[in-house]
C-alpha cells in the first residue's frame, strides 16, 4: 500500500529550510529544500496551466453553443441538471429526484420568463415582473402626477397628493409533464435545459394566456375582460364580465371614441395612451379583423390601415368567436415565480406508456387588470370590412380676415394699448432701436410694413432717428388678395 505523503511542505517553508540551510552553512539541506521547492512550484504551474486551459475549453464551448442557436448554461445550472440526469436514470426515479440536494436555479425561470416578455405576442405587452409566493405592489390611484413649479428659493407652494394602493399578490400554480422518453434520458444537459425551458414557456404560454384574456380570479388571474375595482361584486372569487361594447366599425371615428375611453382612469384623471392592443379569436382574425383593419395599397400590397397605432393580437383560446378586448397592455400586471418547491417531481400517472418516464414540472404567476379603465371588452359579431370613402367638400371662400392679433416695437409701449379695431397708435422710446413684431389674426394673410416708406422685414430691427417723424405703417393683406388694413405708429425718440 502506497505511502501517503502528510508533510508536504509549502513554498514558504521551504523557503524557510533554504535560508536556515544558508545559516547553518548545510549544503545537504539547502540542496534537499531547493529540490523540493522546485519540484512544488512545478506542480503549483501545472495546476494553474491546467486550470487556465480547462477554464478557457469551458469558455470556447460556451461560445459554440451561443453561435449554435443553444443557451450557455451557468455553472448552478450544469451542476443541477448533471444531478437532474443522474436522477432520471435511477432504478427509482422519485427516492433519487426527491433526495436531489441541488434545486432548480433562479436563472432558469428567468430564461424562460425573458422568452416569455419578447417572443410571445400577447405576454410580451404585459407589465410582467418576476416575484416571490407573496408580493406586494404599490399602485398609484391618482393616475397622471405632476411635479409643481416655483422660484428657486421658494416654499413648496402645492404638494403632489397622490393616493396609492398596495396589492398583495399572491402566486399561483401552473403545472406541466416532462413526457422524456427513456431513451431521451440521455440527452446532454444542454438538451435537457432546453426540453426544461420549453415545457416550462409552453405551460406559462398557453396557461396564461387563456386566464390573462377570460381569467375569473378564482385560482387564475383576473382576466382582462373582467371588472375589478371599488364596488365590484365578486362572488365565490369569481370577478363578474364587463358588458359588451357592440362595434361594427374600426374607423377613424369608432376607433378614437373607443380609446378615448381609455384615455382617463377610474378616478377620471388623463393618463398616457401607449401599448394599445386589440385580443381577438383567432378565427374572428382571419374572418372579420383582418379585413375591417386591413386595406389594399395601390401596389397591390395590403397594409394596416387603423388610424392609430393599435396592436392587433390573435389568441387561440380565451376569447369566444364575436368578442374582443381593447386596451393598455402597460395596464395589465403579471408575475411569475420560480419552482417554489426547488424540484422536478417523479410522477406514475402515465404508467401505461412503457418506453416513457414522465416527470411533474411546476411554475406559478398570476395577474390582473390595474384598474377598470385600462380595458373594454368589445361584440365584434357583425364588424364589417373598412371600406375606401370618397368625400366631397367644397372649397371654402378664402378669408376676408386683415387683422393683426399682436403688434410690437420690442419694448417701446404703444398708446393706446393694441387692439385689432384700433389702427393709429404713438410710441417713445430711447432705444437706438427696436425690433417690430406684427402677428396676422388669420395665418393665411400676408404682412408688408414700411419704415417712412421704406420696406422693412417683420421681425427686423427699426433704426429711430431724433425727434417724432419716424412712421411705421403695417399693412395686412387678407386671404382673399384684396381685403387690406393698415396699423400706423408714430415713434418718438428722445
Amino acid at each position: 500500500m502506497p505511502m501517503v505523503n502528510n508533510d508536504r511542505r509549502t513554498p514558504e517553508q521551504l523557503w524557510d529550510d533554504i535560508r536556515q540551510a544558508i545559516r547553518n552553512d548545510d549544503q545537504e539541506s539547502f540542496v534537499t529544500a531547493h529540490q523540493q521547492l522546485m519540484q512544488t512550484m512545478r506542480e503549483e504551474l501545472r495546476a494553474e496551466i491546467s486550470d487556465a486551459a480547462a477554464a478557457n475549453q469551458a469558455a470556447t464551448d460556451q461560445a459554440v453553443l451561443l453561435a449554435r442557436g443553444q443557451r450557455a448554461l451557468t455553472s448552478a445550472e450544469q451542476s443541477y441538471y448533471t444531478e437532474l440526469l443522474q436522477a432520471m436514470r435511477s432504478n427509482n426515479p422519485r427516492q433519487a429526484i426527491s433526495g436531489l440536494a441541488s434545486t432548480m436555479p433562479e436563472t432558469i425561470i428567468d430564461s424562460v420568463f425573458d422568452d416569455l416578455r419578447t417572443k410571445h405576442r400577447l405576454l410580451s405587452k404585459i407589465n410582467f415582473l418576476p416575484s416571490g409566493p407573496i408580493t406586494k405592489i404599490i399602485l398609484n390611484k391618482n393616475g397622471r402626477e405632476k411635479a409643481v413649479w416655483g422660484d428657486l428659493f421658494s416654499t413648496i407652494s402645492e404638494e403632489i397628493n397622490a393616493g396609492f394602493e398596495i396589492v398583495t399578490t399572491n402566486l399561483l400554480k401552473l403545472s406541466a409533464w416532462l413526457a422524456v422518453p427513456k431513451d431521451g434520458i440521455n440527452f446532454s444537459i444542454v438538451h435537457l435545459d432546453r426540453f426544461v425551458r420549453e415545457t416550462l414557456y409552453e405551460a406559462y404560454a398557453n396557461g396564461f394566456e387563456d386566464a390573462i384574456v377570460n381569467g375569473t380570479g378564482k385560482s387564475e388571474p383576473i382576466g382582462m375582460n373582467r371588472q375589478v375595482g371599488e364596488g365590484v361584486t365578486v362572488i365565490s372569487g369569481v370577478y363578474p364580465k364587463k358588458e359588451k361594447i357592440k362595434v361594427s366599425s374600426l374607423d377613424q371615428e369608432t376607433l378614437g371614441a373607443l380609446i378615448g375611453l381609455l384615455t382617463t382612469d377610474e378616478n377620471g384623471k388623463e393618463r398616457d395612451v401607449r401599448d394599445l392592443i386589440l385580443v381577438c379569436n383567432v378565427n374572428d382574425y382571419y374572418t372579420k379583423v383582418a379585413a375591417a383593419t386591413r386595406i389594399m395599397g395601390p401596389d397591390g400590397a395590403y397594409r394596416d390601415a387603423l388610424a392609430f397605432p393599435v396592436d392587433v393580437i390573435p389568441v387561440a383560446g380565451g376569447l369566444e368567436r364575436g368578442e374582443a378586448i381593447l386596451g393598455l397592455g402597460y395596464r395589465y400586471f403579471g408575475s411569475v415565480g420560480s419552482n417554489l418547491d426547488g424540484n422536478i417531481d417523479y410522477s406514475d400517472h402515465y404508467k401505461f406508456l412503457d418506453d416513457v418516464r414522465t416527470f411533474l414540472i411546476k411554475g406559478y404567476g398570476n395577474g390582473f387588470p390595474m384598474d377598470n379603465n385600462a380595458f373594454v371588452f368589445l361584440d365584434i359579431s357583425e364588424l364589417l370590412p373598412i371600406l375606401l370613402n370618397v368625400v366631397t367638400r367644397s372649397v371654402p371662400a378664402p378669408s376676408d380676415d386683415a387683422t393683426l392679433v399682436s403688434l410690437r416695437l420690442g419694448s417701446a409701449v404703444l398708446s393706446p394699448d393694441f387692439a385689432a379695431t384700433t389702427v393709429e397708435y404713438t410710441a417713445t422710446t430711447s432705444n437706438a432701436s427696436n425690433t417690430i413684431n406684427a402677428t396676422p389674426a388669420d395665418a393665411a394673410a400676408s404682412i408688408a410694413i414700411t419704415f417712412n416708406d421704406a420696406p422693412v422685414d417683420n421681425g427686423t430691427a427699426i433704426t429711430w432717428t431724433e425727434g417724432s417723424g419716424n412712421v411705421v405703417v403695417v399693412t395686412v393683406t387678407a386671404e382673399d388678395g384684396t381685403t387690406t388694413k393698415s396699423y400706423t405708429v408714430t415713434v418718438t425718440k428722445s
